[in-house]
């Protein structure tokens, strides 16, 4: 009688499906049931298997729907950069936008320090929940000083461009330079666990604060993204002395 497989190679097993395409985005995954009865284990195993693969990346899970095939996500600006000029679309295969708020706020601390202006300044939001394959994945609330909206008054419409940002930089002349990106682990507010679709009493989300800058050093957008899941930032330290 052979061994039953422990929650770590249930997850390689799903992983070599989802790379090979066996699995593809928007796949469901096998029920809890299913893989307990496919793999001759408990629960329990299933459920670290698939937690594993969650915070890969790899899979959703959303309310009614149950755990399904994430698409490859690029977190990169610099490749959605890149993917605007090639098509136009800073939204990637599979990817949709929905518009959830739009107007004019008061800058709190967090958005005034990286404007450059006094917190309570007047300055445009754009909130927006980002879906993959039908599936909320993220939330993004994007903030602009009055010189952007002057240029690009569209983005006063609760209309989704693909690329805001990009059309922004466009009509001020000056491409984007660079980015800073701040990422942090907090508990999702009532509102982020409402767009997102969680459910659960307390819930741990990334944020990720994007500030753009042009290349003539004018700020084109803050950009706060909130998603499901804590991140961990990691690196490596030699410790052996330098040769001389």
């Amino acid at each position: 009688m052979s061994k039953a497989p422990g929650y770590a190679e249930i997850a390689e097993h799903f992983r070599r499906q989802i790379r090979d395409g066996t699995l593809r985005p928007g796949d469901p995954m096998p029920s809890y049931a299913d893989a307990e009865e496919q793999f001759g284990v408990a629960r329990t195993t299933i459920n670290r298997a698939y937690k594993v693969l969650k915070m890969e990346g790899l899979t959703l899970s959303t309310p009614g729907v149950g755990t399904v095939v994430a698409a490859p996500a690029s977190t990169s600006i610099g490749t959605r950069v890149a993917l605007h000029a090639a098509t136009g679309s800073a939204m990637e295969r599979g990817e949709s936008s929905r518009i959830l708020e739009v107007g004019t706020v008061g800058a709190d601390a967090l958005v005034a320090s990286r404007l450059e202006v006094e917190p309570g300044t007047p300055v445009h939001m754009r909130r927006r929940v980002v879906s993959r394959y039908g599936i909320p994945v993220h939330l993004s609330s994007s903030y602009y000083p009055a010189y952007v909206i002057a240029v690009t008054p569209e983005l006063q419409q609760p209309v989704s461009t693909g690329a805001s940002r990009e059309l922004a930089a466009e009509r001020l002349g000056s491409p984007q330079e660079q980015v800073l990106e701040e990422i942090t682990s907090r508990l999702a507010t009532a509102d982020e666990k409402e767009a997102l679709g969680l459910t659960a009493g307390q819930v741990v989300v990334t944020q990720v604060v994007r500030t753009v800058v042009l290349e003539d050093g004018r700020v084109v957008e803050v950009a706060v993204k909130v998603a499901e899941g804590s991140t961990i930032l990691r690196w490596t330290t030699s410790l052996r002395p330098a040769q001389e």
